[in-house]
C-alpha cells in the first residue's frame, strides 16, 4: 500500500515522513519513498510472552510528495498522486521563523488550494472522458451505461464535492476503478501543531477547517512535528510523561497509523512462535482462506482449517495454554472471517 503525504512547502510533511519511516528526507522536486512500521503496542506484548528470533511490524509504503505551489509544479505534483493508492494532507497551523513563501499561516486555505486543485484535475479527465464516449456511443452498446456513471460524477463536482462521497453499486464501483480519478482517492487531513496549539487545542483557521472537512466527510488528526521530534530522541519513559502532560496517550505518529487503517478499511492479524512474531495486513471483512493468501499461496490453495486465539483471551488468560483450557481456543473454517487482532496458525495440505 502506497500513501502519498501532499501539502505546500514548509507544511512540515518531509519531517513527518522521516519521523514516519526514519528515513532522512531529502529536498528535490520528486516523489520520495521510504517504507514504515505501523505501530502496534500488542505486538510488544505478543514479543514480551514469546521471545522471537525475529519481530516484523506491518508496514506502508509512505510516499513524500514534493510541495504543492498553485500554477507552479501542478503537473509533476498531480502526476505523483496518481501513484498513490490514498492521501495524507499535510496543513500548517504551527508559527516558527521561517516564514510561508505563499500568504501566511492559514490551514484551511491550504486544504482548499489543494483540494480544488484535486477537483479541476477530476473535471478535466472527466470532460475528456465524455467527450470520447460520446463518439463512440453508436458502436458501444455499454456506452450508455458509462455515460450515467460519469454524469453522476459530474453532478458531484458541480456541487463542489468529491467522488469519494458518490454512493455507488458494486458494478459502478468497478467501473470507476478504470479511472484514475484523484477525488475518489481516500484522504487524511493532518494538521501540524506547535507545542503552545497543542496543549490548548487552538490553531488559526480551526472553525473553517473543522467545518469544511465535515461538510466532505473527511479525518482531521493533529499531530506537532516539532513535538515527534523531541519524543523521538527520549528514551520509552520519559516519552510516555511527555505525552502525558499534553493530556495523550500516545503519538500522533501512531494516530495517523492508525487513522490511516480504520479509514482505509484495514486491520492486523498476527502469527506468533519462536521463530517470529508478525502482523499481517488484510482488508476488514477477510475470509480466513483468503487471508492465509497473504502469508503464501499456498496456504491458501491448500487451506484446511484455522486455528484461532483472539488477542483479548490471550491477554486475558496470559498464555496459549490457558487459552485452550479455558475453552477459548477455536478451529475455524475457510469461510470464518478473521478479525481484528485474531493470532492465527493455519493448518494446510498441498
Amino acid at each position: 500500500m502506497k500513501i502519498g503525504i501532499i501539502g505546500r512547502p514548509q507544511a512540515g510533511k518531509s519531517t513527518l515522513f522521516q519521523l514516519l519511516t526514519n528515513h532522512h528526507a531529502i529536498s528535490g522536486n520528486k516523489a520520495q519513498v521510504a517504507v514504515g512500521k505501523v505501530p502496534d503496542p500488542r505486538m510488544e506484548v505478543l514479543t514480551e510472552m514469546h521471545h522471537p528470533r525475529k519481530v516484523t511490524y506491518a508496514t506502508i509504503d509512505f510516499w513524500d510528495v514534493p510541495g504543492f505551489l498553485p500554477g507552479q509544479n501542478a503537473g509533476g505534483f498531480l502526476q505523483s498522486v496518481s501513484d498513490v493508492d490514498a492521501l495524507v494532507l499535510v496543513v500548517r497551523a504551527f508559527e516558527s521563523d521561517i516564514v510561508p513563501s505563499y500568504n501566511g499561516i492559514q490551514p484551511y486555505g491550504d486544504f482548499n488550494d489543494i483540494q480544488q486543485e484535486l477537483l479541476v484535475a477530476d473535471w478535466s479527465l472527466l470532460e475528456t472522458r465524455l467527450e470520447r464516449i460520446a463518439k463512440q456511443r453508436m458502436k458501444n452498446p455499454q456506452a450508455a451505461g458509462e455515460i450515467g456513471l460519469l454524469e453522476k460524477c459530474q453532478a458531484m463536482l458541480e456541487q463542489d464535492l468529491p467522488l469519494r462521497q458518490l454512493e455507488l453499486d458494486e458494478e459502478e464501483e468497478k467501473c470507476l476503478r478504470t479511472y484514475d480519478f484523484l477525488t475518489r482517492k481516500p484522504l487524511i487531513v493532518a494538521v501540524n501543531l506547535d507545542e503552545e496549539q497543542m496543549r490548548s487545542d487552538s490553531f488559526p483557521q480551526q472553525a473553517e477547517l473543522q467545518e469544511e472537512l465535515a461538510r466532505v466527510n473527511l479525518p482531521l488528526i493533529k499531530v506537532s512535528a516539532q513535538i515527534e521530534t523531541e519524543i523521538s530522541e527520549l528514551d520509552e519513559d520519559d516519552a510516555r510523561v511527555f505525552l502525558e502532560e499534553l493530556g495523550l496517550t500516545d503519538t500522533g505518529i501512531a494516530r495517523l497509523a492508525r487513522t490511516v487503517y480504520e479509514h482505509l478499511g484495514l486491520m492486523s492479524f498476527f502469527t506468533v512462535g519462536e521463530d517470529e512474531v508478525r502482523a499481517w495486513t488484510i482488508k476488514t471483512g477477510t475470509p480466513a482462506r483468503k487471508a492465509a493468501g497473504k502469508i503464501h499461496s499456498d496456504i491458501e490453495r491448500g487451506f484446511i482449517r484455522a486455528e484461532v486465539i483472539a488477542y483479548e483471551d490471550l491477554l486475558a488468560c496470559g498464555n496459549s495454554q490457558a487459552v485452550k483450557e479455558k475453552g477459548r481456543f477455536r478451529l475455524e473454517g475457510k469461510e470464518y472471517i478473521v478479525q481484528d487482532g485474531d493470532i492465527v496458525s493455519f493448518r494446510f495440505n498441498v
